[in-house]
């Protein structure tokens, strides 16, 4: 659907078709998660997908007991379930985190490195499929992935480039945005 929807009209729409559906969101995480090659850009991936699945987990265990036990002290199964759920989701995401700091140290000391060499770094942005990867091909004669498909660059891509006049520079290949 290219739209947002709602974990209930989610569930209602895939009874009524008995078949996976998938909003717009849901459709771009698919994307990027399949994608996703290094480290960074597949933790960035899995921690979107999980704050995206946490957000809909209101009522999706409707099909479970969802009355509360005596003087409404224990939940019913549903409640349990969805608790349960939403605590793994959260220790997960907390990890991912963590995770992700690490690697992002990694990162800006290779940034760090970088700015200690006198070249100006130009980043290449736009459109999703608009042709910033083969354009990144032909100014630095390299071979990264460009195909005619949605998102296929979900990692930035640097790359040394000789500027008509002698100089050089660092060329950026970014990800799309919509």
């Amino acid at each position: 659907m290219d739209c947002a929807l709602s974990p209930i009209q989610q569930r209602n729409l895939e009874k009524a078709w008995s078949t996976k559906v998938l909003d717009r969101t849901g459709l771009i995480l698919e994307i990027f998660g399949r994608r996703a090659k290094t480290k960074e850009g597949a933790l960035q991936v899995e921690l979107a997908h999980l704050n995206y699945q946490r957000s809909r987990l209101v009522r999706s265990w409707t099909h479970l007991e969802r009355q509360r036990g005596g003087f409404g002290f224990m939940g019913g199964p549903g409640e349990t379930q969805i608790e349960a759920d939403r605590r793994l989701i959260s220790e997960r995401i907390t990890k991912l985190e963590g995770e992700l700091k690490k690697v992002q140290a990694t990162r800006r000391l290779h940034r760090a490195g970088r700015q200690r060499v006198p070249y100006r770094v130009v980043a290449l942005v736009g459109y999703t499929n608009a042709g910033k990867s083969t354009l990144f091909n032909r100014l630095t004669r390299s071979d990264v992935q460009a195909a005619d498909m949605l998102f296929a660059t979900l990692d930035p891509t640097l790359r040394a480039l000789n500027l008509p006049h002698g100089g050089r520079a660092m060329l950026s290949d970014t990800v799309g945005f919509i």
